[in-house]
């Protein structure tokens, strides 16, 4: 199941790299970034995470946050935001149920072949909890850039 524009955000609760629990309706009123990646500190992921960090004062000067979620648990969390600094919140999603609920985990090509895992996807979520952005099987580099470039 993949979301669409104007789709309702599924809810969630998940820890942050603290141990502190997340929900979704911790941000209504807000705009919030919320991009799904596959691993901490592995090349691509660390490239998208470093680009959200280079241009995150871009997106808090549109008033929107930026959350990332892997299924990596708090203690690698830590660890990947001290090594790249990064300045962002990071949620752990072990059992990859809100990565489902998304649509950002389940089949997809590597290399040729057909394997289950978490798909590189980012959504912008407005407001009022609608899905304003969805992207699914995102390239890395030069993501950040093209999300902010939707919100601007």
């Amino acid at each position: 199941m993949r979301l669409q524009v104007g789709d309702r955000a599924p809810a969630f609760t998940l820890t942050d790299e603290a141990g502190e629990r997340v929900s979704l309706r911790n941000f209504a009123g807000q705009r919030l970034v919320l991009y799904f990646y596959p691993a901490d500190d592995t090349p691509g992921c660390t490239a998208e995470a470093c680009q959200f960090r280079d241009a995150l004062s871009m997106f808090r000067g549109l008033n929107v946050t930026v959350i990332g979620v892997s299924p990596d648990d708090a203690a690698r969390h830590r660890a990947f935001i001290a090594k790249y600094d990064l300045t962002f919140t990071l949620l752990s999603d072990p059992d990859r149920l809100v990565m489902a609920k998304y649509g950002a985990y389940g089949e997809k090509q590597l290399y040729g072949k057909t394997v289950t895992g978490v798909i590189r996807s980012t959504f912008v979520i407005g407001p009022t909890q609608r899905i304003e952005h969805a992207w699914y099987g995102v390239r890395a580099n030069g993501h950040a850039a093209r999300v902010l470039a939707a919100l601007a």
